[in-house]
């Protein structure tokens, strides 16, 4: 397996840390119940739905 032979630079690693933080913002989607925005794979907080069910 392979190691290292040096040590990385704080610039280095601080920079591959801060890169997930560049994801795009999460996907809107509409309701179909209330045509309202909601995120994608959650229940609706405005009618409650999800998946054509009642959940709150």
């Amino acid at each position: 397996m392979g190691v290292p032979k040096r040590r990385q630079s704080h610039s280095r690693s601080t920079k591959r840390a801060a890169e997930w933080r560049k994801i795009d913002k999460p996907g809107l989607v509409e309701c179909p119940q209330c045509h309202e925005l909601k995120l994608a794979h959650r229940a609706c907080q405005a009618c409650g739905f999800y998946k054509g069910k009642s959940v709150m």
